[in-house]
Order: C-alpha cells, then sequence, then structure tokens
C-alpha cells in the first residue's frame, strides 16, 4: 500500500510532522523529489530538527528511510545530517539512496549564487542550494548519477567534458574563477567513499517491497504552487512537487498510490518572491508570524521571516486538485486561537470580474483577494484530542474550509508535537 503526503501551497505546510506521525506505521518513507533546499521541522522526544534530505521516517527504528532517483542528492550535507541526528542521541537512522539517484555537484551551489547575483532585482529568491542548475544539468544530461561515482577511469573523462562548457561560462558570463578537473575528481572520490554504504538497486527494492505488501509513504517537499507545470511559474521550485510524480521519482507504478494526504496550512505563508494573492502586511503580519509554526514563521533552510498571509480558498481548493487528493490534514489551527474575527479569501478579484478557479501567473499577479471574515474561538485549542470537544466557531471554520476545499479534512493538528493531532 503507498500513500503520498504533499503540500497544498508553496511549502511550509507542516508536512514533516504529519510524515513523522505517519511513518510509525509504514515499512519504507521516500522522499521522491527536490534535494536539501527546503526543510522539513519534526518534534519529538530527542528535540526539534530540521530535516533537509533526510526523509521524516528517520526517527523510526523500524522505518528503512529512501532517497528516490527523483532527489537533488548533496551527499555532504546527507551524511552531515546524519551524523547531527546520531550526535543528537537519535539511533542511527535506517537510509537507503537509489543508485539512479543525481549527485549535486560543487558547482550547482556557486552557479546558483553566480545566476542570482546577475539578476539583481529580478532574481528568483533562491536558496542558493544548487537546485534549478542541477536539475538543468540532469534534463540537458550532463549530471552525474550515484553509479558513476564508482566507475573512476568514466568518471574522469566525463568532468573534463561537463567542465569544458561550465568554465566557458565561469569566464565569459559571471567572471569568476574556474574549475579545476584533478580537484573535482578528487572531490567526487570523497562523495563515492561517503555514499558507498547506502547505495542500492531501488527498482528491484521497491518492485520486492511492493510484491510483500510493505506499507510505503512518499514524502514530498514544498507544494503544488511550487510545481514548474501548476505553480506559479516562473516562482517555482526546479522538480514536479505533484504527488503523481512519487510514481517517478521513487519508481513504482502509478497505481500503487491509492492515498494523497495533501497538508493545508489553517492560514498562508510562503518563502521566496513571486504573487501572493492573501498577502498580509504589517503588525497584522507580524503578529501572525511570530505566533506561527513553531517558534515563529521562519524558513527551515534560509531562516529568513516567511511572507503571511489568511487562508486562501482559491489557491489551497486547487493545490488539492492538481494533487489528487483524497484526505487534507489541516495544520497549525491552534495558532489563529489570539483572533477575533478571521478573514478568509474566498475569490479573487481580475479585471473587475470574481473568480473561483486558480489562474496562471499574469492574471494571479492583477488579483485582488474577496475576503469573507469567520467568527474566531478565542481560546487555546492545544490538548484537545476530540473533534466533537473543539470550540463551536474552530469547529465552524475547519467546516467551512473543507467545503471550500471539496475534500475531506481527516486529519486536525492543533500542535507542534507529535501528539497534537486529531483525527477527524
Amino acid at each position: 500500500m503507498v500513500k503520498a503526503i504533499v503540500g497544498a501551497n508553496w511549502g511550509d505546510e507542516g508536512k514533516g510532522k504529519i510524515t513523522d506521525m505517519l511513518a510509525a506505521d509504514s515499512d519504507i518513507v521516500i522522499r521522491f523529489q527536490g534535494g536539501a533546499n527546503a526543510g522539513h521541522t519534526i518534534i519529538n522526544e530527542y528535540g526539534k530538527f530540521a530535516l533537509h534530505l533526510l526523509p521524516s521516517g528517520s526517527f523510526n527504528q523500524n522505518v528503512t528511510n529512501m532517497i528516490g532517483n527523483g532527489v537533488a542528492l548533496d551527499i555532504p550535507e546527507l551524511i552531515k545530517e546524519i551524523d547531527e541526528v546520531v550526535k543528537r542521541g537519535v539511533p542511527k537512522p535506517n537510509i537507503v539512496v537509489s543508485e539512479r539517484t543525481q549527485v549535486l555537484m560543487p558547482y550547482h551551489k556557486l552557479f546558483d549564487q553566480y545566476e542570482e547575483e546577475r539578476l539583481s532585482d529580478r532574481q528568483f529568491g533562491s536558496t542558493k542550494s544548487g537546485i534549478a542548475p542541477f536539475f538543468s544539468d540532469k534534463f540537458s544530461k550532463i549530471g552525474f548519477q550515484v553509479w558513476e561515482l564508482f566507475e573512476p577511469e568514466r568518471l574522469k573523462e566525463k568532468i573534463k567534458n561537463v567542465i569544458e562548457v561550465k568554465n566557458l561560462m565561469l569566464e565569459h558570463i559571471y567572471h569568476k574563477p574556474l574549475l579545476d578537473a584533478d580537484e573535482l575528481f578528487n572531490t567526487l572520490m570523497e562523495y563515492a567513499d561517503m555514499i558507498k554504504p547506502y547505495v542500492i538497486d531501488s527498482v528491484a527494492f521497491m518492485h520486492n517491497a511492493i510484491k510483500e505488501g510493505k506499507k510505503i509513504l512518499l514524502e514530498g517537499q514544498l507544494g503544488s504552487l511550487k510545481d514548474p507545470d501548476f505553480g506559479i511559474y516562473p516562482m517555482t521550485t526546479s522538480s514536479s512537487t505533484l504527488a503523481g510524480y512519487g510514481a517517478v521519482g521513487a519508481g513504482i507504478p502509478p497505481y500503487e498510490i491509492t492515498d494523497i494526504i495533501t497538508v493545508v496550512k489553517a492560514y498562508s505563508s510562503a518563502v521566496g518572491a513571486g504573487a501572493f494573492v492573501s498577502e498580509i502586511f504589517g503588525e497584522e503580519a507580524d503578529e501572525l508570524r511570530r505566533r506561527g509554526g513553531d517558534g515563529g514563521e521562519f524558513g527551515a533552510t534560509t531562516g529568513r521571516p516567511r511572507r503571511m498571509g489568511w487562508f486562501d480558498c482559491v489557491a489551497s481548493r486547487y493545490g488539492c486538485r492538481v494533487q489528487g487528493t483524497t484526505q487534507v490534514a489541516f495544520t497549525v489551527l491552534d495558532v489563529l486561537g489570539y483572533l477575533d474575527e478571521i478573514p478568509v479569501c474566498v475569490g479573487y478579484e481580475v479585471d473587475g470580474e470574481v473568480i473561483r478557479d486558480f489562474p496562471t501567473t499574469n492574471k494571479l499577479e492583477r488579483a485582488k483577494p474577496v475576503l469573507k471574515v469567520l467568527p474566531g474561538w478565542k481560546t487555546d485549542i492545544r490538548g484537545i484530542k476530540k473533534y466533537e470537544d473543539l470550540p463551536e466557531n474552530c469547529r465552524k471554520y475547519i467546516e467551512f474550509v473543507e467545503k471550500e476545499l471539496e475534500v475531506p479534512i481527516k486529519i486536525v493538528s492543533n500542535g507542534p508535537s507529535r501528539e497534537d493531532i486529531i483525527l477527524k
């Protein structure tokens, strides 16, 4: 049985916590896309962790955690993360890495940084983790798969060919120091030693896991609105954030994915540039940011303050639609307990017309939010275990959102820890 956990919006929806919870009942947890450019925050008995590449099942000893072939694998970052969790008293996670996963090269981070510098005020707000240059190389067929690290002679030859082009760009476009083939080869030999104990034939591994009826969880990074096809292009990430891509990024048949749990946040937040219709500013935004998440709304990778907004029914319904959502996990609901009234964005006004379907970027940039105000519940809901024990206005808020999403909300998160969960 295969479940996918994905985000409906810009990322930051609280997927780490939900994955951590569901991992306890899984045999295999797989990261199937993205890289170390975004983090999943998890709070458990060991403390608070921001994971970047490690799958969120890493705190469960009964789970095999796989880095799938769809991931941008930053090898030193992965090894550093494993060492860090172990240093903090966590038993060493059971990690496997697909031999077909592509390796994030040291120069990918440099090119990411140089390109943002070159773009200046037109930049994308990249985390400078090398993601766009990595995927650009992957699809230009000049990337390196993990298995290539174990073929030294072949690797040497390929490095020479690849850095010819890279050095032309460094010299003539970015005016930066050139890459050295021998130095890069030596670095990749170090990478080979680091990753060797974890490498498996993931296609055979997954085929057998499905045949044996293992419980498999696919963990997505970011959310629908960052998808390069269906997101707010070009202010997107560079790999598909959709559950549908999970079949490709994990190497399993698409029909095996039977449950798509989409994580939706009780308000909106975003990192990076681009259209954000329900955005709020000033003191109103500062207060929501301060109270948000656990310890405030700041990027798990960059530490940047997130942009804040009210719940966006248009964007969230669309986000669930493109994911193929079967059930919703509704998170950080407890944060809204300080408000007398809670505005919700129920439509977009574009050129004098109110629309309910999420548009392309050009219309999105002209859209103004159509707000409906719902009554707040003015109380702390942390610690409540049963849906019927929630304040009436809180239940009404959930039911209003559920109707707008057109998908059942089955999980409600009312606090940061693993136990703060209500099953509806």
